[in-house]
């Protein structure tokens, strides 16, 4: 398949009308929640929310621009490279979105382990509200980076075009469940993603940090012994506040945390260490105090 038909699919494949579907739909009950908490004077940081729809304002700003297709590129040599191919069809989209969530399963865990990862993802954590805005609320950066995670599905015969729809499927689906308005599910929670099953992946109760990764399926989290369900009241955000509604340091902040640390770091083991490993550890020599401090919420 060349690369002008790959291409040409992001603007004629049909199931592109379904992803046209989603970011309306996801819009529109974003709309109608804002509503519907102004009518009912539920209780809402205001600021909180405007800061959300300035970052996504400026999501799709960048995703008009060159910087849009830079996974797509990048997917291209392993494209080429793999000898095998799945061509598309009903079944192969199925198994597409199958293989999506799986990536995503572990790429979100990832984004949670590793602190240069969770530089970028904890944006996504930062407010202290649970609504359908704070779906919008993500990070500038992760598309320069989240296209790696990508490649294991190229490598066994997805096209970019698929990995890559596949994995906006399984995002664009989990904007619903960012609300408190939708109660528990029943068994819907023991099989999907839902509002209830994802209230507890934004909780800093200790009991729900490291859980609920899953985009679509909860099968990988009790797979992996991740899932947890929803219990006690959820408390939101980050264990430490970043205390800012400030858009440019909602998304810079921890980047300039870890550039702190690197900084005070003795030896390039450290520095490496404090960019590519856990978020609690540091270095024995930093001060008592932040030594033993737990890093961001994970």
């Amino acid at each position: 398949m060349t690369i002008n038909t790959l291409v040409a699919f992001f603007e004629l494949h049909q199931i592109m009308w379904v992803v046209a579907a989603l970011f309306i739909i996801n819009l529109s009950i974003t709309g109608i929640e804002i509503v519907l908490d102004l009518v009912t004077s539920k209780e809402r940081r205001w600021k909180d929310t405007m800061a959300n729809l300035a970052i996504f304002v400026a999501h799709q700003v960048i995703e008009k621009t060159a910087f849009a297709s830079l996974g797509f590129v990048a997917l291209l040599p392993f494209y080429y490279l793999t000898p095998l191919s799945i061509p598309m069809s009903v079944w192969t989209w199925a198994l597409a979105l199958l293989a999506a969530d799986f990536t995503y399963y572990w790429m979100h865990r990832l984004e949670h382990e590793h602190r240069i990862l969770w530089a970028s993802h904890s944006v996504h954590h930062s407010s202290n509200d649970y609504n359908f805005t704070v779906g919008f609320r993500l990070s500038l950066v992760e598309g320069f980076f989240e296209w790696a995670f990508l490649i294991p599905m190229i490598l066994i015969g997805f096209s970019p075009f698929q990995a890559i729809v596949g994995l906006v499927l399984v995002a664009q689906y989990q904007h619903w469940v960012h609300t408190e308005r939708v109660t528990k599910l029943g068994w819907l929670d023991e099989v999907f993603n839902t509002p209830s099953v994802h209230r507890v992946h934004h909780g800093s109760n200790r009991q729900y940090i490291d859980k609920n990764y899953g985009g679509i399926l909860m099968i990988w989290d009790k797979i992996f012994g991740t899932f947890a369900r929803e219990e006690e009241k959820v408390i939101y955000g980050l264990t430490r506040d970043i205390n800012t509604n400030n858009p440019i340091k909602i998304v810079f902040i921890e980047f300039g945390n870890i550039w702190r640390d690197v900084k005070k770091c003795r030896t390039m083991g450290d520095r490496l260490r404090i960019i590519f490993g856990g978020l609690s550890w540091r270095p024995s020599y930093f001060n008592s105090k932040t030594g033993s401090q737990k890093g961001p919420k994970a």
